[in-house]
């Protein structure tokens, strides 16, 4: 109702004003009037109306969010329900269960289930919610061992990116004194678990390896890893649990506002623009609903732009802030949100690209983005045996579906919602690109030397 009645706003006062002036003329006017306004979407015949989806309480659930707050669901005839879930492996097992029709899922965890790591199921992808928007944090104590480490600037500020160099002292000096480095992600198959696995490798520390016999990923570890949900991220780093985490926002801003800790690195200096969150739902139900599919693809692709568009980020915090919804403080959202991060408490930085919704394709479901989960989840050994090449295309183009993205794309064009010039032109691989932390090139048709590159992580030769 939200989108009726925000139209019906200026059509009433329109309306009466024409029928002051009297006539049948005037009154088919304004019918003709209301039709137009209210007939600009391309309503598909939808097999679900309605939906149930889920998400995690992460700044980047913002399309989820704005898609129902702006109506954009319900211009497409679609009554969506939003609930959070308490952790991701909820999320996955409630999509595969059927308990909720989709979901703001783990760009690894569609991926995982349809290459044999974890719970196993048909899942789908057509619609990428961002890019960027992690952090890795330490805690205090953490931080003022790493900081002379650390080179300044002119302004005595430290140079970013801070590279895991700077930890490596630090950990040594942990083990040293018989006490093992521990640091948190947020799921096995998460962006933030690579990431912070790349971040440390990249600096020559073993983040671990995976084995059907330890699953927690700690063979060989010099810093051991493990799983906490994210909201919970700043108070297991507090209590001392951890020392320091990977998580997406807006639990790195908390730790600064609580002033219990330091965001280190984001993953945009990780990985350029890399993909975060995608949106998920089984196989079935796409083949048994493809209208109401590409209806949902279509709200989020116009969430995602509005949430791109200047000025919209300051209601976007509000929204996010409200307790069904993320439920963190405005302030500490708009930290990250409004184009600026907060490292040490008082170095806030512009970081235009932080959160992106939109821009650079960011909805767009490339197999290359796919792929790269894939090559990390045989590095550390997820997934056991060596594949063939294209093993990792035939894969992932089972899960990533750009082709339901592009229905709903060409549709908003149609509309006017977005421009033609927005729709990549693309066989669903981006060029390779050097944009990572430590300089190393990733070409999605390559994977294999891409493994190999690594000077930690599973060697793999080319399987015929």
């Amino acid at each position: 109702m939200k989108s009726l009645i925000k139209k019906s706003t200026w059509i009433l006062p329109v309306a009466a004003l024409l029928m002051a002036c009297g006539g049948k003329e005037k009154k088919k006017d304004v019918a003709e009037v209301a039709v137009a306004e209210t007939t600009k979407t391309k309503t598909l015949d939808i097999e679900k109306p309605q939906l149930t989806f889920g998400f995690i309480k992460l700044t980047d659930m913002a399309p989820l969010a704005i898609a129902k707050e702006k109506g954009f669901f319900e211009d497409e005839g679609l009554f969506v329900s939003v609930e959070a879930q308490s952790n991701w492996k909820n999320v996955l097992d409630r999509v595969i269960d059927g308990q909720l029709d989709g979901s703001h899922m783990l760009a690894g965890q569609p991926i995982a289930a349809g290459a044999g790591f974890g719970r196993q199921a048909d899942l789908v992808t057509p619609f990428s919610m961002d890019l960027n928007g992690n952090g890795i944090t330490v805690s205090n104590d953490v931080w003022s061992k790493m900081k002379p480490n650390v080179p300044k600037g002119a302004d005595g500020k430290p140079i970013h990116p801070i590279k895991a160099e700077a930890l490596k002292p630090v950990i040594d000096e942990y083990k040293t004194n018989g006490k093992a480095f521990k640091m948190g992600m947020v799921f096995p198959v998460s962006t933030h678990n690579y990431e912070i696995r790349y971040w440390l490798a990249a600096a020559g520390i073993h983040p671990g390896m995976y084995t059907a016999d330890n699953v927690q990923g700690q063979i060989d570890a010099e810093v051991l890893l493990s799983v906490t949900p994210p909201p919970q991220m700043p108070a297991t780093l507090e209590a001392g649990t951890i020392y320091g985490y990977c998580v997406g926002e807006p639990w790195n801003q908390q730790a600064v506002f609580k002033g219990i800790g330091v965001p280190v690195t984001t993953n945009y200096d990780i990985w350029k623009n890399n993909p975060e969150k995608v949106f998920v739902m089984t196989k079935k139900f796409v083949e048994e609903n493809p209208n109401t599919a590409i209806a949902v693809t279509k709200a989020l692709i116009r969430a995602g732009k509005w949430l791109d568009e200047p000025g919209n980020r300051q209601e976007a915090v509000e929204i996010l802030s409200m307790s069904q919804y993320v439920g963190a403080p405005v302030e500490v959202l708009a930290n990250s949100m409004t184009g600026t991060f907060e490292f040490e408490k008082g170095d806030k930085r512009e970081m235009e690209d932080f959160n992106v919704f939109y821009k650079y394709n960011a909805t767009y479901p490339f197999y290359s983005d796919g792929i790269w989960f894939l090559t990390q989840m045989r590095r550390w050994g997820q997934i056991p045996e060596a594949k063939p090449a294209d093993w990792y295309s035939s894969t992932i183009k089972d899960i990533y579906r750009p082709d339901i993205w592009t229905k709903a794309a060409k549709l908003l064009v149609e509309e006017g919602n977005i421009p033609a010039s927005d729709i990549p032109t693309t066989d669903g691989y981006k060029a390779p690109t050097s944009d990572f932390i430590d300089g190393t090139t990733y070409d999605a048709k390559d994977p294999i030397s891409y493994i190999n590159s690594f000077k930690i992580g599973n060697k793999d030769k080319a399987v015929q």
